[in-house]
């Protein structure tokens, strides 16, 4: 009887990367890099699918409102192109009853920037030792402030793929956060129909449409 012939397995030559916004260590195939020579990618497949859709499972911060929050602080920021004109937005609901709301707009600047902009002003609308959930849909601006920003903070505000971006306002955020243990940051999913959610989002548009 013949031989059954050897077969050989050989490994895909990859290439290694630290994504932007999560500082995670990531690999592609060097047959990808090759089809467009010189673009060199900055971010993993989770934050590049998309800030407001990717989410991590590794903390309960992170998981999903099981239905419509009824109470809480809903942030939203955006800009239009971005970057572009910008607008955040801000309220504070209590059973369904708006408690204090605001918003504000930005010139040049980035959806990161307006995101991370609308969770620092949520901060002013709840008392102090005053229990409150405050969700925005942005995953990048919600990992900042629980997870990565106190890690970069360590490191004296530097990332392990280079300079922090928007470190002005990650400082601050982190830091208003850190003082307020009693307010939880969450994600939660955009335009699923999640109505105060959608009321942030308004109110991001009516300072965009200041600026």
């Amino acid at each position: 009887m013949a031989a059954c012939p050897l077969r050989t397995s050989y490994a895909l030559p990859m290439a290694e990367f630290v994504c932007r916004d999560c500082d995670t260590s990531f690999s592609l195939p060097q047959s990808v890099l090759d089809r467009y020579p010189g673009w060199t990618p900055r971010q993993c497949r989770d934050c590049r699918d998309g800030s407001k859709a990717a989410i991590s499972t590794s903390s309960p911060a992170n998981s999903l409102p099981s239905e419509d929050p009824t109470s809480g602080v809903f942030t939203d920021g955006s800009s239009v192109p971005n970057p572009g004109p910008g607008g955040w937005g801000v309220v504070y609901v209590v059973d369904n009853t708006i408690v204090g709301e605001s918003y504000g707009h930005g010139g040049n600047t980035t959806n990161n920037r307006m995101e991370l902009l609308a969770l620092i002003n949520a901060v002013d609308l709840v008392p102090e030792r005053t229990e409150a959930t405050v969700f925005s849909d942005s995953n990048v601006a919600v990992r900042t402030i629980n997870e990565w920003a106190a890690g970069w903070e360590k490191r004296g505000w530097k990332r392990k793929g280079g300079p922090v971006e928007n470190l002005d306002l990650v400082k601050r955020a982190y830091v208003a956060y850190k003082q307020r243990p009693e307010l939880e940051v969450r994600w939660i999913k955009a335009h699923v129909g999640f109505r105060w959610n959608e009321y942030a989002d308004e109110l991001a548009n009516r300072g965009r449409s200041e600026a």
